[in-house]
């Protein structure tokens, strides 16, 4: 299945979630934001939300600085 992360085409197996596929990239879900096909998908969803082919994820790190 092939579903655009950051405007990246990416091949991922048919039954992951948003909650596998971060936690396969290594990435901290404290600091991030992910919005799913145009909407911001609350993090409580991130485990439940199977990904589909076609999907579009963005994916925004908070970085603190001064």
């Amino acid at each position: 299945m092939q579903v655009t992360v950051n405007g990246k085409t990416e091949e991922m197996p048919e039954d992951t979630t948003v909650s596998r596929y971060l936690e396969r990239r290594g990435a901290s879900p404290e600091s991030l934001v992910v919005e799913l096909n145009g909407a911001v998908l609350a993090r409580t969803g991130w485990p439940g939300r199977i990904l589909r082919d076609g999907d579009r994820l963005e994916i925004v790190r908070f970085v603190q600085g001064g």
